[in-house]
């Protein structure tokens, strides 16, 4: 290819690889706009993500319990940890099996209140949450008597140390059982009667508070069990990694999008003094996530919840509803 440069005429053969460059190289494309069917295939996540969040519980206002709230009627469990001190393996084991319990009592204290004054509107939404309480404890029951309890008498070499705990367990599954049918049973939301609920809690609530207590008591003993491992020794860490083990995987198994926001939506971080304000251990965006976006698939069950996303008491949502709609006939 020959080069004539402008000014002086003089003509230059170039080589051929800069020949190539003029002759071979062509105009850059122009970039594509994206036609409306990428647009919206493109959009299609951003909406999903922003309509689950927007059902997320960080959104749901929430106000301190200012009346009844779910630490009632069933009583509340002390931990062992902060009513002894001690921090050995099976006090820390049943003080975090009372951690998990409370959640469960104030959910059924919850469920409690609420029943009779929940609005035509939100019934749908009050069932979803009475049924996963439901689901939540049958799961509990079921993983402790299948898993647990028989790791623990193996470690101890005592297979008799469950045997006031397996009657105790019987003495509340017939009217657990009669409170799911009541609920799976409803044609339709529209015939849920808080009344006729409460009723059928009230058949097993003693021996389900007897029963939610004395089992923490009952591992806490097991600290003075002859064959309790030695603190430092292989024993011990087994037995601790069995606490743990079972912790992390006894809630999630029942369900990430519902029985997990229900367990995190009613643990309350203030308790004893905030010492469990980081219970269960795990980073906080994973919590988050639990809370906000597993817990957005089923958004309009939680504002039934005893606790707020950050894990504040809430005032109990179909209290506050009844109070708003008791002023509003007021003012007419």
């Amino acid at each position: 290819m020959l080069w004539t440069d402008q000014t002086t005429g003089h003509r230059t053969r170039l080589p051929v690889a800069t020949s190539c460059i003029f002759e071979c190289s062509s105009p850059l494309p122009t970039p594509k706009m994206a036609g409306p069917r990428s647009t919206l295939l493109l959009s299609i996540p951003v909406l999903i993500i922003g309509f689950l969040l927007s059902r997320a519980p960080f959104m749901m206002t929430s106000t301190a319990p200012s009346k009844p709230w779910a630490d009632g009627p069933m009583k509340l469990v002390t931990t062992p940890q902060f009513q002894t001190k001690k921090t050995d393996i099976f006090t820390a084991g049943a003080t975090h099996m009372a951690l998990l319990h409370n959640s469960i009592l104030r959910g059924y204290n919850s469920i409690y209140h609420q029943a009779p004054l929940v609005q035509d509107k939100d019934k749908a939404d009050f069932v979803g949450y009475a049924l996963t309480w439901y689901k939540f404890v049958k799961s509990h029951h079921d993983d402790e008597e299948e898993t647990l309890f028989t790791k623990i008498e193996r470690l101890l070499q005592d297979r008799n140390i469950f045997t006031e705990t397996h009657e105790e367990h019987e003495s509340f599954l017939v009217g657990l059982g009669e409170y799911e049918k009541y609920l799976s049973g409803l044609k339709t939301p529209a015939d849920f009667s808080g009344d006729e609920l409460r009723r059928i809690m009230e058949t097993f609530q003693a021996p389900f508070e007897n029963h939610f207590h004395s089992e923490i008591s009952t591992i806490a003993k097991f600290s003075a069990h002859p064959n309790a491992p030695k603190e430092g020794t292989p024993e011990e860490e087994a037995a601790r990694l069995t606490f743990k083990t079972w912790g992390k995987s006894t809630v999630t198994k029942a369900g990430v999008t519902d029985v997990v926001p229900f367990f995190l939506l009613n643990l309350d971080r203030t308790v004893e003094d905030g010492l469990w304000a980081n219970w269960p251990p795990m980073p906080a965006p994973i919590k988050w996530g639990l809370v906000n976006i597993a817990g957005s698939w089923h958004g309009g069950w939680w504002k039934f919840a005893s606790c707020d996303a950050a894990g504040q008491p809430q005032e109990l949502y179909a209290l506050r509803a009844a109070d708003n709609k008791s002023g509003e006939a007021k003012a007419e």
